[in-house]
């Protein structure tokens, strides 16, 4: 494998890295299953870019003397402002004054307190700070940097994407990641001869594509970064047409078409015809650019093969996903390539932007969700500002609304969806605050990333009680690996586990089955206000969770339960088979383990 700069994306490898291959549960590159969440601290919330070598040093010695390594956090990992800004004859290279002992030494120090170290990279040209030391075309040169430097895991973010208008890269890239506006096609063949209005005969798949007067637009994918869409359902849009042929054979394809380079109209177009994975892809690639977005001109002609009768004839751009993928897959063949047996985690960081809840599992340990949980980040002796709301993603419950209904994207067989590095112990959020943003995402199973100086805290005080909660974390770390459904949710009472809520005026129910047959429950009061009473049956949760369950007629047939608080500590019985709060203060939550007890 040699390291090489693509001038355009690379031709796609395989099926297994087409979007028609995402749903069939394939891992590539021997991407490892059954690893259960990361746990762990890393520096980006807790200092930006102003970390150092000494603090790295510091936080390692802090997890150890709070203890908090005996409970699973044993991941150190250095974010973006590691590097120095340019590369040292093609190869990475630490930043002198931050980081004056270099990678290899502090991973020693590390790994000699038992703990785990990892680093941060980017797809893209330059990371998102600005070096200009991505990753991309040197995958295989940084992969033996890591093998050499002792690194466990890798945080990959997506800034400077060449192939997507990621943040910081030119906004024009977006021709790569929307096919042209289509006014029509026509197919020629043998005896054959037809042509198609897009928006009288075209049929639109997804939520995305649209009809502008005369022709289509908006083929592509949407953009996840955002908060905007919801991540349950079909993400991208194709224009099909159905196309009847007397004979098979191959027939010649004209695309009446019109490029452009914003969100929306791009110049690539993949033409395919069939569906799933016995489709054929007969074209991939940019069609020549036109003037403007609406000056129409027919392509030229594109054989495709046709069987006699009825053909699903497809136009569609799943670059943005596909791209994305094989850049990380990039990396992980590197990665295998540098040392066949290494247990490197691979920490797919590219904001949500590509739905990567529909292809991370191929590749990825855990994959961002959204945009950053805060842009207000610490430094050495400021704390940072966390969010409990906000209208885009800086928040604890903007993260939350999108993770909690995607429940059925993880397991250990694929991997975890991420919103992101804990706030518990940054300013701008209540005790009662933190002690919920770390239940929600304990019930998610998402990674437990701290994000805060931990030299802050000390063993007993408020914060440390939160984030070593054992019988929060033996949720998130339990062996079944079940993400909580939301099996409740006050303002989607129809499908609670898929309706996308953002108002957060509103209490959720959540369940998550364990694998020792019981099952935790978590009422969470999303709102500001007081909440009154709500409840669960056991009835309801072996409805939604009973395929899921370790042992479900135990669950169902019990004649009673015992009920744990986790976090009070106290314990009850119950014989009804429902489960209720009487009362939620303003973003509390009451966490309990049902725990099923004779038959």
């Amino acid at each position: 494998m040699q390291d090489t700069i693509y001038e355009k994306p690379k031709p796609i490898r395989d099926r297994e890295y087409r979007y028609d291959s995402f749903p069939n549960g394939n891992v590539l590159c021997a991407k490892k299953k059954n690893r259960l969440p990361a746990m762990g601290w890393n520096s980006w919330n807790a200092f930006g870019s102003g970390n150092t070598e000494q603090l790295t040093k510091d936080m390692a010695d802090a997890l150890v003397a709070l203890q908090l390594d005996r409970l699973g956090y044993r991941y150190v990992v250095l974010d973006d402002g590691c590097y120095l800004s340019e590369r040292v004859d093609g190869r990475l290279s630490n930043e002198p004054v931050k980081f004056p002992g270099g990678f290899r030494a502090l991973a020693d120090y590390i790994h000699a307190r038992g703990l785990k170290f990892g680093m941060y990279n980017d797809i893209g040209t330059n990371l998102c700070a600005g070096a200009a030391v991505g990753t991309c075309g040197h995958e295989m040169t940084d992969a033996r940097s890591y093998v050499d430097w002792g690194v466990d895991f890798l945080k990959v973010d997506n800034c400077y994407y060449l192939w997507d208008n990621a943040t910081f890269s030119d906004a024009a890239n977006a021709k790569y990641v929307y096919a042209p506006n289509i006014r029509s096609i026509r197919v020629e063949g043998e005896d054959f001869s037809a042509a198609y209005s897009a928006v009288e005969s075209g049929v639109l798949t997804g939520r995305v594509a649209r009809i502008n007067e005369y022709y289509v637009t908006d083929i592509g994918t949407f953009d996840g970064t955002g908060p905007g869409p919801a991540p349950v359902g079909e993400q991208s849009s194709e224009l099909e047409f159905r196309v009847t042929v007397g004979k098979a054979g191959v027939y010649s394809l004209y695309v009446t078409y019109a490029t452009g380079q914003e969100i929306g109209v791009g110049s690539w177009l993949q033409v395919a015809v069939g569906r799933g994975e016995q489709s054929h892809v007969f074209y991939d690639d940019f069609l020549p650019s036109t003037e403007t977005t609406e000056s129409f001109c027919e392509s030229s002609a594109i054989p495709v093969t046709l069987e006699a009768g009825e053909n699903c004839l497809r136009f569609m751009n799943h670059r943005r996903q596909e791209n994305t993928l094989d850049s990380y897959a990039t990396l992980l063949e590197a990665l295998n390539a540098a040392k066949p047996d290494h247990d490197i985690l691979l920490s797919i960081c590219e904001w949500g932007k590509t739905q990567p809840q529909n292809w991370g599992y191929k590749v990825g340990d855990s994959w961002r969700i959204l945009n950053d949980i805060t842009f207000r980040v610490g430094a050495d002796g400021d704390p940072g500002t966390g969010a409990w709301t906000d209208d885009y993603t800086p928040s604890v419950t903007s993260q939350y609304n999108k993770a909690v209904i995607m429940d059925e994207f993880a397991g250990p067989d694929k991997g975890w969806n991420d919103p992101d590095m804990l706030m518990v112990g940054m300013n701008g959020l209540t005790d009662v605050m933190c002690k919920t943003h770390f239940t929600m995402w304990c019930m998610m199973n998402a990674p437990l990333m701290l994000g805060l100086d931990l030299r802050r805290i000390q063993i007993g005080d408020k914060f440390w009680k939160i984030l070593a909660n054992r019988e929060l974390i033996a949720l998130n770390q339990d062996a079944l690996g079940v993400q909580a459904k939301r099996v409740f949710c006050s303002l989607a009472p129809e499908r609670p586990d898929s309706s996308y809520i953002t108002d957060n005026d509103r209490v959720d129910i959540l369940a998550k089955p364990l694998a020792d047959g019981s099952v935790a429950i978590s009422f969470i009061n999303v709102s500001e206000e007081t909440k009154g009473a709500c409840h669960v049956t056991v009835e309801r949760l072996v409805q939604m969770l009973g395929h899921k369950m370790a042992n479900r007629d135990a669950f169902e047939r019990a004649a009673q339960y015992r009920v744990t608080d986790l976090w009070t500590g106290e314990c009850t019985m119950n014989a009804t088979g429902t489960f209720e709060v009487r009362s939620l203060a303003a973003c509390d939550n009451v966490t309990i383990r049902v725990t099923p007890i004779g038959l």
